[in-house]
């Protein structure tokens, strides 16, 4: 009986616990997206895979040891041809077959560098890859920050307009059961009813709609964040808050030489430089060393195993020197592209450069025309609002027909319509500018 007690316990508290939505801030979005998006977690190998490169390519210059064998087995042995002389018949050809049926040889080689030019840059570029990784890691870090904070303030934005939807409902509504009651008494004509009845179903269709624009940016804000889509999840930021930072002055200490695609340029541009480096030194002799010891065996017969059966030893080492002397152009041409390539890669980064400087005006220019925009929709909303509540009251005394009442609900679903449009490009805007500036991850 206790032990049924029990599991029914802790079945209401697990179906309990879940019920509960997880409540998130701004920030704590972006951290939770930073920790468990795979884009993220793909990243973080990539900056693994990255250090391996590194040990990858020094162990080029480090000892090679290799354990090497060799069996042959000579279906017909190789024929050998000298002069008669040796044998008594000069003037003549002799030819006879030598070597055995089978032979084995085994053994260990070593093998290492002791100078090459395009080794010693391919330590230094492997080195460099992983910064250049990194600076991808971070332009991966800015894309789904961006991402989370596009899909919050969305649906910051969603929900407040659902609760100016539900307000307008609720008021709606109530004019319409006070119609009712007027009809009841005939003080006023069924017309007037079915009119405002039109405006309160009008109320409820954009209720409903802007009930799933909700759940969609939930839905959207879930997915950016690697959030599971069948949780429920809570907003705990106000939209006064998060819009107050977004229409905050822009800062004069901002640069785009902050940019991280013009890091990712330069980054680039050093890569050019380093495979320049790496064709001139490979103009540079190279030096190995190499050091093998093995054994051969030769048999007719394939006993190789027998205890007296005798393998001959060989122990070696030495040095190999590679001087190049001449390629018929291909290493000029290949320097000259290199340095080419480094031409280009210049004159791509002044041109983003001039691009950037463009889009910082631009971007400073729609932020202030969607502040502009954002005060004077605000003002147009509480306007018509406003008008809408007087055109309620005067109807309810008799003194404006319905149909002046459902127009005066047109003009507030446009002007609110336009309000959320003009909180979104204040919004956008605002992003725009902190991902030009790298804002958004020093945030």
């Amino acid at each position: 009986m206790k032990c049924n007690l029990f599991l029914a316990l802790l079945l209401v508290a697990l179906f309990s616990s879940s019920a509960f939505a997880q409540k998130f801030t701004l920030f704590e979005a972006q951290n939770y997206a930073i920790e468990n998006a795979e884009q993220m977690k793909n990243a973080a190998i990539d900056i693994e895979i990255a250090q391996m490169k590194i040990v990858e390519t020094r162990a080029i210059g480090l000892p090679q040891i290799n354990a090497e064998g060799n069996f042959n087995h000579f279906i017909n042995l190789p024929v050998q041809v000298v002069d008669g002389a040796f044998i008594g018949q000069p003037g003549t050809l002799v030819s006879f077959r030598a070597g055995t049926d089978y032979s084995v040889s085994g053994g260990v080689a070593v093998n290492q560098l002791i100078f090459d030019g395009s080794y010693l840059v391919g330590l230094q570029v492997s080195k460099f890859y992983k910064e250049f990784v990194a600076t991808n890691v971070e332009l991966t870090q800015e894309q789904v920050l961006l991402n989370v904070t596009k899909a919050y303030e969305l649906a910051l934005v969603s929900r407040e307009n659902l609760r100016f939807m539900d307000s307008l409902v609720s008021s709606t509504e109530d004019l319409l059961n006070k119609q009712r009651e007027l009809l009841a008494l005939d003080l006023i004509l069924q017309e007037d009813v079915d009119q405002i009845n039109y405006a309160f179903i009008t109320a409820q269709t954009n209720q409903v709609n802007a009930k799933y624009q909700y759940e969609n940016a939930l839905s959207f804000l879930k997915m950016t964040m690697a959030y599971p889509m069948g949780e429920p999840i809570e907003l705990l930021d106000n939209l006064e808050s998060v819009l107050s930072q977004a229409l905050a002055e822009v800062s004069s200490e901002n640069s785009v030489d902050g940019n991280i695609q013009l890091d990712l340029l330069n980054k680039r541009l050093e890569l050019s430089r380093y495979e320049l480096k790496n064709t001139k030194f490979a103009n540079l002799p190279s030096l190995g060393a190499f050091f093998q010891h093995k054994y051969d065996a030769y048999r007719n017969e394939f006993n190789f195993f027998d205890n007296n059966a005798d393998w001959f030893e060989q122990t070696f080492v030495g040095v190999r020197l590679s001087v190049p002397i001449f390629s018929s152009g291909a290493r000029w041409s290949r320097t000259q592209q290199a340095q080419l390539e480094i031409e280009k890669r210049e004159f791509e980064i002044n041109e983003y450069k001039r691009a950037l400087q463009m889009q910082e005006t631009q971007f400073i220019n729609d932020l202030k025309s969607a502040k502009d925009k954002l005060k004077l929709q605000q003002e147009n909303v509480r306007l018509a609002t406003s008008i809408y509540k007087n055109s309620i009251t005067r109807s309810e005394i008799g003194k404006e027909n319905s149909l002046m009442v459902t127009q005066k609900y047109t003009q507030v679903i446009s002007a609110q319509a336009q309000y959320v449009g003009a909180m979104v490009d204040v919004f956008n805007a605002r992003l725009n500018i902190d991902k030009l500036y790298n804002n958004i991850i020093q945030k």
